[in-house]
């Protein structure tokens, strides 16, 4: 009841926020945790904090402290497709979505074709057009190029653009959030927690916010698969990611212990992503940090020169989401297409 009030509140405060940017032209925004603090109803009890990570962090891969109000609730994916969550399980993942909709290109002539297993070194332009320099030391020309690495990407090193990009680019990419969301799955000989109804979900409360807070089974997904994962994120997940497997193991385990006993069996395997330390990603998703602005949000996603830039961290409405990458995707793509 208490979320749930915290909630409604927190969207009637953003709500505000968001009309007093349109009628005095002020962009005044608070975090997240501000806006709990103003309603009186601090997370304060382990207990009272793991619920409330897993109504905000477990959303945003991003502590209350850093997130947005103004832009996060009321969160648009809820409001437009429904609370109703479900789990992918289709073995062939989200690849399969890549897939579909790379097939209308891939079966074109060469000069349309997708280039696999390529990592851009460096992006140069000017007026004539742009050059694209590969690591394997192929460079490729065009009017235009369409960047949609992650912001975490864009912050790293990875790719060097010539010029440089002027300032209020820079600014606008280093200002903005990438976080780290992590699901932690093992694998038992044999189950020793409950299943069905009402059992797919659990909550462990302590003292340090997000410590191995989130788990959940999938027998309801892969009857048998003796399967549990924990879901960890921001920067206890860069902390987990530094760790070895076995390291980590044994945290969850002495976790899954206090949970379920001292009788439980250790896991038969367990897989770690670090999602932060992989390159070609560096995080997960993007979180709109308290006090961007939206100003700069229209810089971030502004092209410059014959250099566009894509990606979910530019669409505003499904910032995070799957269908923020694909709506912001069409973007730039649709009227350069017919150029």
């Amino acid at each position: 009841m208490a979320a749930s009030s915290t909630e409604s509140f927190c969207e009637r405060l953003s709500e505000k926020l968001a009309a007093m940017s349109k009628t005095k032209g002020v962009d005044i925004d608070v975090s997240v945790l501000e806006a709990q603090r103003l309603f009186g109803n601090l997370p304060s009890t382990p207990l009272v904090m793991v619920i409330d990570y897993y109504h905000n962090d477990y959303e945003e891969a991003e502590a209350t402290t850093v997130t947005s109000l103004k832009h996060t609730y009321p969160r648009r994916e809820f409001k437009d497709h429904g609370k109703l969550s479900n789990f992918v399980c289709d073995s062939r993942g989200f690849e399969e979505l890549v897939r579909g909709l790379a097939c209308r290109f891939s079966n074109r002539s060469s000069q349309h074709k997708i280039l696999l297993n390529k990592v851009v070194k460096e992006i140069f332009y000017s007026e004539r057009g742009v050059g694209v320099k590969l690591e394997d030391g192929s460079t490729y020309r065009a009017k235009y190029v369409v960047v949609s690495v992650s912001i975490g990407v864009l912050q790293s090193n990875l790719i060097r653009f010539t010029p440089t990009l002027p300032m209020w680019k820079m600014n606008a990419i280093s200002e903005f959030d990438m976080s780290v969301y992590t699901k932690i799955f093992l694998k038992f000989p044999y189950k020793f927690w409950p299943t069905g109804p009402g059992t797919e979900f659990s909550l462990y409360a302590h003292s340090r916010r997000g410590y191995y807070p989130f788990w959940q089974h999938l027998e309801n997904e892969y009857p048998g698969s003796n399967i549990l994962f924990v879901t960890i994120t921001s920067e206890e997940s860069r902390r987990v990611e530094k760790l070895s497997n076995e390291a980590v193991q044994r945290e969850a385990m002495d976790v899954l212990r206090k949970m379920y006993g001292d009788r439980i069996p250790n896991p038969e395997q367990i897989l770690v992503p670090r999602w932060s330390m992989d390159r070609l990603y560096k995080g997960s998703y993007s979180n709109w940090p308290n006090g961007y602005t939206k100003a700069k949000h229209d810089q971030l996603k502004a092209r410059v020169g014959s250099v566009y830039f894509t990606g979910e961290h530019t669409n505003s409405r499904y910032l995070g989401y799957a269908t923020g990458a694909y709506l912001a995707g069409w973007l730039p793509a649709c009227p350069l297409y017919t150029i």
